[in-house]
């Protein structure tokens, strides 16, 4: 058997976050989804049961948690550090998709959420 392509995720963490251009974003802040799929080979973890040879979705989360505790104005801003520090952190990382969503965003309209969508390859894996 072999392993074509392989990912880990976290779907739609649900994270309460200080990220907006209006005051108002930066006291009482927003729900956001954070989902992030991340191309990493699991062909060692599939034969050997250790956490050692896998990458630990726990510590994914905390990534993620971390930055988005840091306010910023742009979402897109968010974006980018959530992608720089997983490439960083997780260096057999080849391949990020990475989506943020602000729920109920304040544009006058209702909708379910506005947000970016990132599709990034780790140039440092070669892949």
């Amino acid at each position: 058997m072999k392993v074509t392509s392989s990912y880990i995720f976290l779907n739609e963490v649900r994270i309460h976050a200080y990220h907006g251009v209006f005051p108002q974003e930066n006291e009482v802040g927003h729900d956001f989804l954070v989902s992030a799929r991340c191309g990493v080979d699991i062909s060692s973890a599939m034969e050997h049961d250790m956490l050692e040879v896998a990458l630990n979705y726990g510590t994914l989360y905390q990534l993620i948690e971390r930055e988005m505790a840091k306010t910023s104005q742009l979402i897109e801003h968010v974006a980018g550090r959530i992608a720089k520090c997983v490439f960083s952190e997780f260096p057999m990382v080849t391949s990020l998709d990475l989506t943020i969503t602000k729920l109920n965003p304040p544009m006058g309209g209702d909708c379910k959420g506005a947000g970016v969508e990132l599709h990034l390859i780790n140039d440092k894996t070669g892949v």
